[in-house]
């Protein structure tokens, strides 16, 4: 048992209990406990075997209870009951775009479709859009939405791909024999927001037995090529891991080599040529002899460049600025003094205003901004004016208990279908730091949703556009948005744009990032954590900041806060 076999079991809990229209509050509290133990490093193993379960974040007795019967018994009976209920191929439904629970209740309950496959054949049929509440626009949508999961089924989000890598490397270097390094490559190591795959490099003197002994590892469901110094397999968990074992010497070659990326490659290719060179994953050849760099840095070196992070190696003009010596100075973790999107148990999250601060304080940061809903989001319990008052009043007094950190009062305001705020400029003068985003009426057309954006970066009152484009990876694409438009006037007014942190959004995109940076347009990376464990969310979000040459400089929640209150007051 691993803790992810629990959380895919949770998972399929909440998935079934939102079909059957069961207790949303119940769903959820399934939901969360899988994503928790996703991502935790705690092994449930052994906190199950010392009966310390409930030491992860959001496992209480009732869920402490159904991982010790799985341990105990490699099976659920509450997920078996619910098994008979419905289908668990319905599952494959909520994975498209355009449907949502209710929808699949329909289809299900009028067609008695299961699965993707026979869902597809009723669209093309056009049989959904005689059914009750569905109609041609949604029956577009699905269709729409089924293309989409073709492209991006079997990928893995960045959250979800560090831990397994990390399970699979930590399991390697415990057990390979005669092994000298190991390290992640691929498009994991450049941060990619999701992989197709995970890619490693070895370094052993005898290969054969390194790559015999990956080829039998636990998490093995198929080996599906290996030869003596390579191997391809398919992991029980749905995805691929590949193995490429070389003489120690080799190391650095072959990891910048398989970290890539292929643009990248071919052009760092031609520049060996131009000098006589060849480069590969076995060091660098010339005239019959080869040189065997010792890191990575003198690779780059040895070609007449500086070190490129890997974060950047997407054959975007890195290696142009590499040579002339005008590579960016990357943003990162440590540079980040406070989180300046975070939801309290005032709105929809679930923590105190103290927890956060606590959380906060712990993880070094001299300032955390409290941005709960405003009131037209209802489902997310949004503040009333007089709640944010009260609020207010709440922060000022935590805030004279704390010598080397402060509170912000802030707001996540609704950016309305009209382009109007949902509350009026005299409140949101009042606040520390406004966010304002767009959390509905995402099938607007490009003009009116522009349009509706543009007017909160107008708003003098706004300091950041949270969630810039809407998407939530692999399940809804960006809203129809000019994000050449958002990022000029975002230049123009001053206005940051977030990057969001949350690993199922890093919004805005990292070639945008980029654009927004020649223009002069500054950011926040921020997690929008509902929950503190969520809070370091925040590497995600600087991983996507990196891929978008983002300096300190380019980050307003790298300042201190004199300096972030300064930028403020200044707008």
């Amino acid at each position: 048992m691993n803790n992810w076999e629990i959380a895919k079991l949770f998972d399929e809990i909440a998935d079934l209990l939102d079909i059957l229209g069961e207790n949303p509050y119940k769903a959820r509290a399934y939901r969360r406990a899988a994503h928790k133990l996703g991502n935790a490093y705690l092994d449930v193993e052994e906190l199950a075997d010392e009966g310390r379960l409930q030491e992860i974040p959001g496992i209480g007795s009732a869920l402490e209870k159904k991982i010790e019967e799985y341990a105990k018994t490699g099976e659920l009976k509450y997920l078996t009951q619910l098994r008979k209920k419905a289908p668990t191929s319905l599952r494959q439904l909520l994975l498209i775009p355009g449907i949502g629970v209710k929808t699949i209740q329909i289809i299900y309950q009028q067609l008695g479709i299961t699965n993707l496959q026979d869902l597809e054949a009723a669209a093309r049929k056009r049989l959904l859009q005689e059914l009750p509440g569905i109609g041609v626009k949604t029956e577009q949508a699905i269709i729409s939405g089924l293309e989409a999961h073709v492209l991006r089924r079997r990928r893995l989000l960045l959250h979800h791909a560090f831990a397994f890598a990390g399970e699979i490397e930590s399991h390697l270097k415990d057990t390979l024999p005669g092994l000298a390094n190991l390290q992640i490559a691929g498009s994991l190591r450049r941060g990619k927001e999701s992989v197709g795959d995970l890619d490693f490099v070895a370094a052993a003197d005898n290969p054969a037995p390194v790559v015999d002994a990956f080829k039998t590892v636990p998490f093995v469901n198929e080996v599906v090529a290996a030869g003596e110094v390579k191997a391809t397999i398919m992991t029980k968990w749905g995805f691929q891991a590949d193995l490429l074992v070389v003489q120690p010497e080799f190391f650095a070659s072959a990891l910048q080599h398989l970290t890539g990326s292929k643009e990248h490659n071919i052009i760092l290719r031609g520049i060996a040529r131009e000098q006589g060179l060849k480069i590969s994953e076995y060091g660098i050849h010339c005239d019959g002899q080869v040189a065997a760099p010792v890191t990575e840095e003198e690779l780059y070196r040895r070609l007449g460049m500086d070190y490129i992070p890997p974060e950047l190696r997407e054959g975007r003009g890195e290696i142009e600025a590499a040579q002339n010596g005008v590579l960016p100075e990357l943003l990162n973790v440590d540079h980040i003094k406070g989180d300046l999107h975070v939801h309290s148990e005032w709105s929809d999250g679930i923590n105190t205003l103290e927890e956060l601060a606590q959380s906060a304080q712990e993880r070094g940061y001299r300032y955390l901004a409290v941005t709960d809903h405003s009131r037209s989001l209802r489902i997310a319990r949004g503040l009333t004016e007089e709640r944010v008052r009260e609020q207010q009043e709440e922060i000022r007094r935590l805030n004279r208990g704390f010598t080397d950190f402060r509170l912000l009062a802030g707001i996540e305001v609704e950016i309305l279908p009209d382009g109007s705020l949902d509350f009026e400029d005299e409140l949101l003068a009042e606040m520390d730091i406004v966010i304002a985003s767009v959390h509905s009426g995402f099938k607007q057309d490009r003009k009116t949703i522009t349009r509706r954006v543009l007017s909160a970066l107008q708003n003098e009152h706004v300091d950041i556009i949270g969630h810039p484009t809407g998407r939530l990876l692999g399940r809804r694409d960006p809203y129809d948005i000019d994000v050449d438009a958002l990022l000029q006037v975002a230049a123009e007014t001053g206005t940051a744009l977030e990057i969001n942190a949350s690993p199922d959004r890093l919004d805005l995109h990292d070639e945008y990032v980029h654009q927004g940076i020649e223009i002069g347009v500054r950011f926040a990376v921020n997690t929008d954590a509902h929950d503190v464990y969520y809070l370091d969310d925040i590497q995600y979000g600087v991983l996507q900041a990196r891929r978008g040459w983002a300096e300190r400089s380019d980050i307003i929640n790298a300042l201190p806060l004199s300096e972030l209150f300064d930028w403020l007051y200044r707008r």
